[in-house]
């Protein structure tokens, strides 16, 4: 079965409403970094403002920015820390068109008839039928390797387990993986599962445990810190069979976002929380497809910066955020914090990616 994108309903900007409707107001950022009163904060969802009489589309959005005005009417989704003085940032509280902001969030849907208002079921749990959601994703993954960019997110649950740690692998050289967006915990993990076939001392295989094996980790992050790069050491003690060396054998970015957590850290960590916020969004705003798997506080990242549209080739198309734990709390708390077009999936990780990898790649 082929898979087709949804197809975007435009508002209808040739109504009365929103022709009478009043162009935005703007205020110019008066001290670096601070908005004006009653700006206006984005949505994951296509924002449209009205300048000069026309309705434009807010093309790279972010949760919880403001939108800068700029020259030949270009608008900008900027963070508070990135104001410069004399930005021209729109103001208003309403997303009805009112004050020439609206919000849309029904540019994807088709309205659905005959469903009751009550019904058992409608939440997302350990009970929930997801034979439709894997069927549903086994397609929307064939058809963003050609036509996409699909991140994952990667928590160090992924690496604790034999064939989960071989399936990611496997993914990442058919193509199915653009971009990886991690912490020092899974980078350190699997290069430990590398060296020494453990992580935190436990064979990823048999589960044995082996003496002094609490050392594995810190050997790794030690040995690893006496390169400049990751990829040297990759490359010096023939780590290829890794997530960290497929990626770079198949030049797959990775960002590592630092934690007050970390040991070490590892080369390339990035320890500055905004550096590392900044270095995710170069890929967030890229994203078709996004996959959390096992990281509730890098889910939660991650879902708050990237839109739920994407557009290319002047057409607006959806990204599909897909949000996957054996916690019930951990894939609801990613909507609870406003990332609503999520698809929620209640499940062990090394379940979930073998099940990816053996419909995408061994059966094909």
């Amino acid at each position: 079965m082929s898979y087709s994108l949804p197809t975007y309903r435009e508002p209808d900007f040739q109504g009365n409403y929103f022709l009478q409707s009043p162009d935005v107001v703007m205020q110019p950022v008066e001290k670096q970094g601070v908005a004006p009163d009653k700006f206006h904060a984005t949505s994951i969802f296509p924002e449209y403002f009205k300048v000069n009489g026309k309705w434009i589309l807010l093309n790279e959005s972010r949760m919880d920015c403001v939108v800068v005005v700029g020259e030949n009417e270009q608008l900008e989704a900027k963070e508070f820390r990135l104001l410069q003085v004399g930005d021209m940032v729109v103001v208003g509280r309403t997303e009805d068109g009112s004050e020439g902001i609206y919000l849309y969030s029904k540019g994807f849907r088709d309205d659905i008839s005959g469903a009751d208002a009550f019904a058992f079921r409608t939440g997302r749990s350990r009970e929930t039928s997801y034979s439709r959601d894997y069927d549903r994703l086994y397609e929307l993954l064939q058809f963003e390797k050609e036509s996409g960019y699909i991140v994952w997110v990667l928590g160090p649950a992924v690496v604790f387990d034999f064939d989960s740690r071989k399936a990611m692998i496997a993914l990442i050289e058919n193509g199915y993986v653009h971009a990886i967006l991690a912490g020092n915990a899974m980078a350190t993990h699997d290069l430990e599962g590398a060296i020494f076939k453990t992580a935190l001392g436990q064979d990823i295989y048999t589960q044995a445990g082996f003496h002094n094996g609490h050392y594995h980790h810190l050997d790794v992050i030690n040995k690893a810190r006496e390169y400049d790069c990751l990829e040297q050491f990759i490359d010096a003690h023939n780590l290829g069979d890794s997530i960290m060396g497929a990626c770079v054998k198949n030049s797959v970015p990775v960002v590592l976002a630092g934690s007050i957590r970390d040991d070490g850290p590892l080369p390339e960590v990035i320890a500055d929380a905004y550096d590392a916020q900044d270095a995710m969004r170069q890929h967030t705003k890229k994203a078709t497809t996004v996959l959390c798997l096992a990281t509730q506080l890098h889910s939660i990242a991650t879902g708050n910066m990237t839109p739920a549209y994407q557009v290319a080739n002047n057409k607006v198309r959806p990204v599909s955020i897909f949000s996957v734990d054996v916690s019930e709390f951990a894939v609801n708390k990613l909507r609870d914090r406003g990332t609503l077009e999520v698809t929620s999936i209640v499940t062990n990780i090394q379940d979930f990616l073998v099940n990816i990898w053996r419909n995408l790649v061994v059966a094909k």
